[in-house]
């Protein structure tokens, strides 16, 4: 078998491929040198430069499997991919140390202005008094995402002896108490901390998580850190905050554009940047190059793959059973969590009629990474997605009811934590995915890109001035499905929408007279 390394690879990653197989390494393609190439081999291995597209995937006849040597997948077609029946896999714990290490080191950085006065020192000067600094000692870290990463930053900022704020919607207290942290709401964090850092994966909720609102909140003398995904800090509000003096500085690794371009904090005296050196360190580059070989091997001697973003490895018998389902699974568990307010300690899916009699291990997985992926974005796969699950102490409960009721199958999830859930209900019918049931109310509604849901009275003059809303902003609503109970007892709206509402416009359906709540359900 045939393997294209298309990005540059370390030479232990390549030495281990070349063992097993016939080893191709050819960097710097284009799109149309990558489509004439790719048709020629059985594995793909990259990094961040090549763009796997979905001409390159409808070029790749023998293709089984993309390998990114790193986390993010934003550079591949993964939809194309799963279609085609190309799995893709990452790497997403080889460069775990190197990034909470560099998160470290661009804190102190800041602290001690060491860019800053390095640069005046070469430049001829001696002005020890302009780079007065601060000690870590005794102040407070706020962390946002207590992931792996976010949790090796919070161990090794408690050798500093820091104080530890933390926010992460599926860490409760007792993984709180574990990690000798203490749980806080973002603004809280934003109020109290002295360093903030973010290990997020960039999500429609976490993206911009601090933004204007939460610098206004910090202290003057508050620094901010981001060695995890450009955007996850809104960088015009950065800039706008170094430059006036509402924090007292920054240490950014990443961008939402990179190379940057046009970005206002760069230049900045109180700002420390490095050109996304996160993962950039000998053992992080030959760890993530081992392990995505490793998948590669294993997957083209037909074996198992440990960190698939897409489909599992599934024989073809059972797949031809289950696949409608998979979507189905993994699209009610991506709406319910957009749905639920606030964290959860339970996710419960039941199968009933004749999908309960099918192997459903891979449909719970599905449901899992739709309900994990919200937060956590392509860190969640089908392999990790029950580990992260645990690692959060989420029960995850599957029962089975082969009773047919009105539909022949149907998949129910259900988040739930004290007294607060939320639960969706969906089928198949000839193929098509249907939404049947939310909260307990019948729907009929078909998943699409964007749907708004909303609780609200049953009386008159509430529906209408939602969709007024929605018109005066040129978004037009191609479904509507409105449950049904006595006047002015509490029902459900759900609306399919043809593109993106903003939060300003939620904001002013939420105001309208009778309506209880509203989200957005992005799909």
């Amino acid at each position: 078998m045939k393997v294209l390394v298309s990005d540059s690879l370390s030479e232990e990653g390549v030495a281990k491929l070349e063992e097993h197989f016939d080893v191709e390494v050819s960097t710097g393609l284009s799109e149309d040198e990558l489509v004439e190439k790719i048709g020629d081999f059985d594995a793909l291995v990259i990094r961040s430069g090549t763009q796997v597209t979905a001409r390159v995937i409808e070029a790749a006849d023998k293709l089984k499997i993309v390998g990114r040597a790193g986390v993010g997948v934003d550079n591949i077609d993964i939809p194309a991919a799963t279609e085609k029946g190309i799995i893709v896999v990452n790497a997403p714990e080889g460069n775990m140390l190197s990034a909470a290490e560099h998160t470290i080191a661009m804190m102190l950085s800041m602290a001690r202005n060491i860019p800053q006065a390095n640069a005046s020192l070469k430049a001829g000067k001696w002005e020890r008094k302009k780079f007065l600094g601060v000690e870590v000692n005794g102040k407070t870290l706020g962390v946002i995402g207590l992931g792996r990463i976010g949790a090796e930053v919070a161990k090794r900022a408690q050798g500093l002896e820091m104080n530890i704020l933390a926010y992460d919607p599926f860490v409760n207290e007792d993984r709180a108490k574990e990690l000798g942290v203490e749980l806080a709401p973002v603004k809280d964090i934003a109020k109290c901390a002295d360093f903030i850092t973010v290990h997020t994966p960039l999500t429609k909720e976490t993206r911009n998580i601090l933004d204007t609102e939460e610098f206004d909140l910090m202290k003057p003398t508050a620094r901010v850190i981001n060695c995890a995904r450009g955007g996850i800090i809104n960088e015009d509000a950065l800039g706008e905050a170094l430059k006036n003096g509402k924090i007292a500085g920054a240490a950014i690794d990443v961008f939402t554009s990179e190379p940057p371009e046009n970005c206002s904090f760069v230049g900045l005296e109180n700002a420390v940047v490095t050109p996304h050196l996160g993962a950039s360190t000998e053992e992080a580059q030959v760890n993530v190059a081992v392990s995505v070989a490793e998948e590669v091997i294993s997957v083209l001697n037909g074996g198992p793959a440990r960190s698939t973003i897409n489909i599992p490895s599934i024989k073809p018998e059972i797949m031809s059973t289950i696949a409608p389902y998979l979507e189905l699974a993994e699209t009610l568990g991506s709406a319910v969590s957009q749905l639920m307010d606030g964290n959860y300690e339970k996710v419960e899916i039941a199968y009933k009629g004749d999908v309960a009699g099918k192997d459903t291990r891979h449909l719970t997985l599905a449901a899992l990474k739709g309900v994990l992926k919200t937060i956590m974005g392509a860190a969640v796969n089908y392999v990790n997605a029950p580990s992260i699950a645990k690692s959060r102490d989420i029960e995850v409960v599957e029962s089975k009811s082969e009773r047919v009721e009105e539909y022949s199958s149907s998949i129910t999830i259900k988040l739930s934590k004290d007294s607060i859930s939320k639960s969706i209900t969906g089928t198949v019918v000839e193929d098509d995915l249907r939404i049947i049931m939310i909260d307990g109310q019948r729907v009929d509604l078909a998943p699409s890109g964007y749907m708004i849901v909303s609780n609200h009275i049953n009386r008159p003059n509430v529906i209408g001035p939602c969709c007024i809303i929605l018109g005066n902003h040129e978004i037009n609503i191609s479904g509507m499905q409105v449950g049904r109970v006595q006047i002015c007892g509490k029902t459900i709206m759900a609306l399919n929408v043809d593109s993106e509402v903003s939060e300003e416009i939620l904001e002013q359906i939420r105001h309208v007279d009778g309506i209880i709540d509203a989200k957005l359900v992005s799909l």
